[in-house]
């Protein structure tokens, strides 16, 4: 018997799903059933403008293994992960979709992933999708970068759903627009046993997506974000104070010989043929380079000091919550 209270906690951000909630609490209830898992259904609802919290209201009364949480304005798909994550009381996590695209019916083998073949993170493949040309070439360009990029060999990063072991999800933030690349996230904090499974792609049978084109101006600067800062979140002085640095020396160098070449065709080859320093733009280069470089120093310590003063939070209003 596991020492967590639940086998599975189902995390599902939601924005305007009035339609299909009903449909996907259903299915979910009888997979769960079927199987006989302890389960938790946590809905985070993104500030649905419909009757979503309605319909999730109604479910909970109906079904107690049900928490239902409310934002109090829309704040994206990322937040509502990661405070579902901070509720999940569930060994494993599964992550979905609220719009039926993805199906519960994979749920089991995910399951059996993480707790036989001991993954830390399972991802969803959608090899075959309904989506259109417009949505499905931008992400396998995408995925081809992410792939790059962090070393992790996934086909489908920004697939919904994904299975996490707890404790993966107990040791991570997801922000902005990061839930793409959780994989990425999980792996820079020493979770490397990532797998993926071919999952089944349904049409979306209610409404339309929520995602507009922001989403390919959004995902390639969170992935050079995730990048930088799992690797120099805890040590900016390393990058910041590496790079001040040689800024510094090459400014430095360069002052250096400018000056000394003055000098060498004024009192040693006695030329006369010399060019004042200041009148050369490379010693306005120079300069400038020692500037930075003192900049990105200072940049790198004062970094050090606010790392050690942090107490990192976000802060998502909840409006309301049915369930524990």
């Amino acid at each position: 018997m596991s020492n967590f209270p639940k086998d599975i906690s189902v995390v599902i951000p939601l924005f305007n799903e009035e339609e299909s909630l009903p449909e996907l609490e259903l299915w979910l209830r009888e997979v769960m059933l079927k199987n006989n898992f302890r389960y938790e259904l946590i809905f985070v609802d993104d500030g649905s403008t419909d009757n979503s919290w309605d319909v999730l209201m109604n479910l909970a009364a109906q079904n107690s293994n049900i928490h239902a949480i409310r934002f109090n304005r829309n704040y994206g798909k990322s937040a509502g992960l990661n405070v579902g994550f901070k509720a999940a009381k569930g060994e494993v996590v599964i992550t979905m979709d609220a719009d039926l695209q993805d199906s519960p019916d994979e749920i089991p083998a995910l399951y059996k992933m993480i707790i036989e073949e001991k993954y830390h993170l399972v991802s969803g493949w959608k090899k075959k999708r309904f989506d259109p040309i417009s949505k499905t070439i931008p992400t396998k360009l995408y995925n081809a970068a992410a792939r790059a990029m962090s070393g992790i060999k996934l086909n489908d990063f920004n697939c919904g759903l994904k299975a996490y072991h707890n404790r993966v999800i107990k040791s991570i933030d997801v922000y902005g627009e990061m839930h793409r690349y959780i994989p990425v996230i999980a792996k820079w904090n020493g979770y490397n046993k990532i797998g993926e499974k071919v999952v089944e792609h349904r049409a979306r049978k209610y409404g339309v997506t929520k995602f507009g084109l922001e989403r390919f101006i959004y995902g390639p600067l969170d992935l050079l974000s995730i990048s930088f800062v799992s690797k120099y979140k805890k040590r900016p002085m390393h990058f910041f104070g590496s790079m001040g640095i040689l800024s510094f020396l090459v400014g430095l160098g360069s002052t250096i010989y400018l000056i000394s070449d003055k000098l060498y065709h004024i009192y040693i080859s006695k030329s006369g043929i010399h060019r004042d320093v200041v009148n050369n733009t490379w010693f306005y280069l120079a300069l400038v380079a020692i500037i930075i470089g003192v900049q990105l120093f200072l940049s790198g310590f004062i970094g050090e000091m606010m790392i050690q003063q942090s107490d990192k939070k976000n802060d998502y209003l909840v409006s309301e919550e049915i369930g524990a």
